[in-house]
């Protein structure tokens, strides 16, 4: 089994980077393969809605040349994958965001490539607007029919300076935890596979409230 972690961080080991090793290094432990890809330190662009990744259903955005198709396949080829970003203004910072607009989509049009796959959100905040980022990339998951394993709080850690997460108790214990958490949702589905039919997945409902 193998996690593919997304780095939104500009700052390729800063904090964000910490947090997602601090995860990773209990996936391993339980035997879990992980990678981290550096998203924010690339030059991303936004989803234009040109729609020929629906068109083309080819598993890719026309916009190519800058990293979002390749991450497209490792996310299709991993078993787990966790996000992780930085706050900017209460929010995910605009590389990965424009990042996660792209790569959900085209995984999206192309049959659904991360449904029931295992996917996890972590946040690295200097002093708030952690909650709200990490609702807004738990958006993703939710709308691709992703898995997503609990901690025991919000998967939210703290520190200002490269390194300084680690000095936050509580945030360590949340990524572990998370990790752990993680870890055993894998081997359940991977347990399961052959075993417990997966419900089937239904084609999406469009509707406007305004006729």
């Amino acid at each position: 089994m193998k996690v593919v972690a997304f780095n939104g961080s500009p700052n390729k080991e800063g904090n964000t980077w910490n947090a997602l090793k601090i995860v990773t290094a209990e996936l391993e432990a339980e035997g879990v393969e992980t990678e981290i890809v550096h998203v924010g330190n690339k030059l991303i662009r936004g989803c234009v809605a040109c729609y020929q990744c629906v068109k083309n259903k080819n598993e890719q955005c026309v916009q190519a040349g800058d990293g979002v198709n390749e991450w497209v396949q490792k996310m299709k080829q991993a078993d787990g994958i966790i996000l992780g970003t930085p706050v900017h203004y209460s929010a995910i910072g605009g590389t990965m965001k424009s990042f996660l607009d792209r790569a959900f989509f085209v995984c999206g049009v192309n049959d659904s490539l991360l449904r029931h796959k295992v996917g996890a959100s972590v946040v690295a905040v200097r002093r708030s607007g952690g909650v709200p980022t990490f609702d807004q990339l738990n958006n993703f998951l939710n709308y691709a029919e992703m898995l997503i394993p609990a901690s025991n709080y919000w998967n939210v850690i703290h520190g200002r300076t490269p390194g300084e997460v680690v000095q936050d108790l509580e945030g360590v214990q949340i990524m572990r935890v998370l990790g752990k958490n993680m870890a055993w949702l894998m081997k359940l589905v991977e347990h399961g596979k052959g075993t417990i039919t997966p419900p089937e997945r239904e084609a999406k409902t469009m509707f406007s409230f305004i006729h």
